[in-house]
């Protein structure tokens, strides 16, 4: 038991000293307070679970957290670049793998937003609720191998997905064939009233000009 509570301490000192936002707020509270992150950690996380149950703005809190981290995360998994001794750009070494898990996040956010649309209304009222969003989105992106967004892909959007994929695309196809129809025959049919416009513009000009 002692060896496997040590472990899950290396394991949660590990995450906490993964290059990022949060592990550079820790060391910024741990310059400024004197307290080791172990300890800082666990109390930002109590007191965050307590003002998301009885604080003020709950949800744009929730909100804040499973946005702008992973918004964060992902700028970075774009960006970060980084050379070899032969000065060959290799393209997102250190969040190489973070391409994909992102990607994997977005999604299931955007799903999960769906499916709140309709829930919302009346989950909101609950004391708890605000908490348990914010308790999923950070499952979601929890920097582990197979966290919330990770499974929740491969369990059920990919299933979902693979089984309806070429419908999708034959129903996407026939919606831009539509859009371009649509599209062509509205500017053929606003041509002639532009030119009219056009023509009157400017004899009313050259009517004003003499």
């Amino acid at each position: 038991m002692a060896n496997f509570v040590e472990r899950l301490v290396q394991r949660f000192q590990k995450i906490l000293s993964e290059p990022g936002m949060i592990n550079d707020m820790l060391t910024m509270a741990e310059s400024n307070t004197g307290v080791d992150r172990i300890y800082i950690a666990p109390g930002a996380v109590g007191f965050l679970a307590v003002y998301l149950v009885v604080g003020f703005g709950a949800q744009l809190v929730c909100n804040f957290i499973g946005f702008v981290y992973p918004a964060y995360a992902s700028i970075k998994a774009i960006e970060t670049k980084q050379k070899d001794d032969d000065t060959r750009v290799i393209e997102r070494t250190l969040y190489d793998s973070d391409d994909t898990k992102w990607l994997t996040y977005w999604v299931v956010y955007a799903c999960f937003g769906m499916v709140e649309f309709f829930s919302d209304i009346l989950l909101s009222w609950f004391p708890l609720y605000w908490l348990g969003k914010c308790t999923f989105l950070v499952f979601c992106f929890a920097p582990t191998t197979w966290n919330g967004s990770t499974i929740i892909y491969q369990s059920i959007i990919r299933p979902v997905f693979l089984t309806y994929e070429s419908d999708i695309d034959q129903a996407a196809t026939n919606f831009r064939k539509e859009a371009d129809q649509a599209a062509a025959k509205f500017s053929k049919a606003l041509k002639p009233t532009l030119a009219a416009s056009v023509q009157a513009f400017n004899d009313t000009t050259s009517d004003n000009y003499f």
